[in-house]
């Protein structure tokens, strides 16, 4: 702690508001202690802050926040609370409000979509103002999800006639001749986490109708060959398992009036060796291009469990100190 010690106080209007930003079993505050180095003692309906200077201040940010967070209605988890910490270190935990203010939509049963960090707001900006973004990142950021609730939006809204989801069949070999059944049967272990997406935003019946009517497509990337895809939402999924002339394909498909949204792991390629990833050579070859948008990701907008975001940050200071 610096030499001048400084005390403020902050007051909450009930017990209940000490209640939801403390945490059951006071967990967030529990956290914030550990990850900023000062006194908080509370009392009643108030709490008060020791410490240095610069912590005390960013302390006064981050109550603030989670105070105007809770009064508006917010039931903050542990994850947005570890997000809000993050975010009070630099000063930048106000830019949590406006995150939580708009709703992108709603789930089918009427829980509203909110973007849960500043990386996946910039990424829904970017898709609305690009027709082709590249999301990069890892697992866990929301990127396919997010894009399966824009594509809805933008169907349900009239400026898309369909929704095509793809990803390439890598453990099985493009052809997929040899697996039994028929295609849908072949293909819905690659595209579980697209129906998953589809079903929380749409629910089950209306994304059953919706395939049905051929609103929505799901299929293997290597079903886009010799195609353009007009008036379409498209989404490939897992991009950094196609090799570059599937990525070059795949991007050639686009049509008048459609979207792409490609979304991939650069950390997780199940390529075989020596192979080329299309995800890793279009970031080199199209980075210039002013039309294309590209957002990066990092561990700070994981938004599953806060053991997975140790968990990626663990695998990569491993790879770094082998690398």
């Amino acid at each position: 702690m610096s030499e001048n010690t400084h005390s403020i106080k902050v007051s909450f209007q009930s017990a209940g508001e000490g209640l939801a930003i403390f945490g059951p079993q006071d967990i967030f505050l529990k956290m914030i202690e550990e990850q900023i180095p000062a006194k908080i003692d509370s009392r009643e309906a108030e709490i008060t802050i020791r410490g240095g200077d610069r912590e005390v201040q960013m302390l006064q940010q981050l109550f603030d926040v989670l105070l105007q967070l809770v009064r508006n209605g917010y039931v903050l988890t542990e994850r947005d609370v570890m997000y809000a910490i993050d975010l009070a270190k630099d000063f930048r935990a106000d830019q949590l409000l406006d995150l939580f203010k708009g709703e992108i939509t709603t789930t089918f049963r009427g829980k509203p979509i909110r973007v849960k960090t500043i990386g996946q707001k910039h990424y829904v900006t970017t898709i609305k103002k690009r027709d082709i973004v590249f999301a990069i990142g890892p697992a866990g950021t929301g990127k396919t999800y997010l894009a399966v609730v824009l594509a809805v939006a933008a169907l349900k809204e009239g400026s898309v006639k369909k929704i095509v989801l793809t990803r390439p069949a890598v453990e099985a070999g493009e052809n997929l001749g040899f697996l039994p059944g028929d295609l849908q049967e072949k293909v819905d272990p690659y595209l579980r986490p697209l129906y998953d997406a589809l079903f929380d935003v749409m629910g089950p019946d209306q994304t059953a109708k919706a395939l049905e009517r051929g609103l929505i497509e799901i299929a293997p990337l290597a079903y886009m060959r010799g195609r353009t895809l007009e008036d379409a939402f498209i989404i490939l999924d897992e991009a950094q398992n196609t090799t570059p002339e599937q990525m070059k394909m795949f991007l050639t498909r686009l049509g008048f009036g459609s979207k792409m949204v490609i979304t991939g792991d650069v950390t997780q390629i199940d390529l075989p060796r020596g192979k080329k990833s299309g995800l890793v050579e279009a970031n080199a070859i199209l980075s210039s291009i002013a039309e294309i948008g590209f957002v990066y990701f990092s561990e700070q907008d994981v938004v599953r469990h806060s053991l997975v975001q140790k968990i990626i940050v663990a695998y990569d200071r491993a790879a770094e100190n082998q690398g």
